[in-house]
């Protein structure tokens, strides 16, 4: 007898009889269910697969985003001392922690709430409200409230680990701590809304596509007041005011930081366009062409100044590169993007000079690549903006070596000043409320000690010989 007859009869022998006909029913009913299932996949339309896509990629960019911090976290850390490594490490893994709840809290609601007007925005704690409330939905971007608040959140956490930085070394955990959850939970909400949340400077038509000045630049401003007020490192500058190299302790680590942070660029510019479509590789090309000229320029201007290439100037030239570009990544052309970068290179190899001759003490550079490169790339909208670029006009955007006369140009420089001056203000009143409070800076032992020490109790590496050597003629 044939196997399938065999496995027939043993089948009828075992429920007796006809009883298999009971399984008629059930059958049915399974054939019905898979019949509207199928009907209803048939009935997905083109634009529901597209928002799926969309919520995708920009889910994926957030991820991008949030691994920047890893990056961070490895550069600043590789360029301070081994000392405080275990400070710098913890800054830059609790301030996304900081960031998410803060911006979770009040600093979405303030950044893209419609209850507002175009100075601040208003909406629900907590991330309460309908998706309209932020300008989602069918009437607004077709992303979901959950996707948009990972992509912003993983963004203000940017800004203030940007400050983590330029205080490192001497500043006091809980006034970082403090400090990190004001500045994303109200200062870069209030000027993130006058443009991303449909405030003033978008209805003015100023331009920063990814966050050269609402992102770098902001961070940027409060790390220049923060390392103001905090006073240079022990040893740093000389009694006659030179210059004394304090270098970092491991640029293997620094190097693998930068390369993190330019990986996770390709989340912050291209994520930035909130869709899956083909501006996306347009934007990565853009955003590569400037990081590749920027390390470039910057590896040649500091081997013509010193003689000799410095792999940190390097370092900071790329990621210069980066932030220059961020704001006008799509409306530039491939060109626009190369000269960005390049000019950002050279800048930020002199613009960590001039910072050190007016004796602001910025341990990584973060003022040079984040403040003056943020507002470089956001002037160079007003000069390189496209309309024959891929954007096919630019979103109407044409820039002065493009025919577009200094409108743009003007509203560019607007922008920037009212940001930055909002951000000097509110953040120079957070550090010295924290100043005359908690006292910003650890004690002259602590420092000298380390923070890993001071802040923590322990080191990043427990048995190794540290250098503690008493520091003289310093001021």
């Amino acid at each position: 007898m044939p196997p399938f007859d065999q496995a027939i009869k043993r089948l009828f022998g075992r429920v007796g009889g006809w009883a298999w006909v009971a399984c008629i029913p059930l059958t049915l009913v399974i054939l019905a269910t898979w019949g509207v299932a199928a009907q209803a996949q048939e009935e997905l339309t083109a634009a529901d697969v597209q928002v799926t896509l969309n919520n995708i990629w920009v889910l994926i960019a957030a991820f991008l985003v949030i691994f920047m911090n890893a990056g961070f976290g490895m550069l600043e850390t590789g360029f301070c001392r081994q000392k405080n490594a275990v400070n710098v490490l913890t800054k830059n893994l609790i301030v996304f922690a900081l960031a998410t709840l803060s911006f979770w809290f009040i600093g979405f609601s303030l950044m893209f709430g419609a209850n507002g007007n175009g100075w601040i925005g208003w909406g629900s704690f907590f991330l309460g409200g309908a998706p309209e409330l932020y300008g989602l939905g069918p009437d607004g971007l077709n992303l979901s409230k959950d996707t948009f608040f990972l992509f912003q959140a993983a963004f203000a956490g940017t800004a203030a680990t940007i400050v983590s930085g330029a205080v490192a070394e001497r500043i006091k955990l809980v006034d970082f701590i403090i400090f990190s959850v004001l500045l994303t939970a109200i200062a870069y909400p209030i000027t993130g809304h006058w443009l991303w949340g449909g405030g003033w400077l978008f209805e003015l038509g100023f331009h920063d596509f990814a966050g050269s000045t609402i992102v770098h630049s902001v961070g940027g401003w409060a790390a220049l007041m923060g390392a103001a007020f905090l006073g240079p490192r022990m040893g740093k500058y000389t009694a006659e005011g030179q210059v004394s190299a304090l270098p970092g302790h491991n640029l293997s680590i620094a190097t693998l930081g930068c390369l993190i942070l330019w990986l996770g660029w390709f989340g912050f510019n291209p994520g930035s366009q909130l869709a899956a479509d083909l501006a996306v590789p347009y934007i990565a090309v853009t955003t590569n062409l400037a990081a590749a000229a920027g390390g470039v320029a910057a590896t040649f201007t500091s081997w013509a100044l010193s003689g000799k290439p410095d792999l940190s100037m390097t370092i900071n030239g790329i990621l210069a590169g980066l932030v220059g570009v961020t704001a006008g990544c799509f409306v530039v052309g491939y060109a626009g993007a190369f000269w960005i970068g390049l000019v950002a290179g050279i800048l930020v190899v002199f613009s960590v000079g001039f910072f050190d001759s007016i004796k602001i003490d910025d341990p990584v550079g973060a003022t040079s690549v984040h403040l003056v490169c943020g507002i470089w790339g956001t002037l160079a909208v007003g000069l390189f903006a496209n309309p024959n670029n891929f954007t096919q006009g630019g979103e109407g955007i044409a820039g002065l070596f493009y025919g577009g006369g200094l409108g743009q140009l003007g509203v560019q420089i607007l922008g920037i000043l009212t940001i930055g001056l909002f951000t000097v203000v509110i953040s120079s009143i957070f550090w010295l409320i924290l100043k005359s409070v908690l006292g910003l800076r650890v004690s002259a032992e602590e420092e000298m000690k380390g923070l890993d020490i001071g802040e923590h109790g322990m080191e990043a590496y427990s048995g190794f010989l540290k250098d503690t050597s008493d520091m003289t003629g310093v001021m």
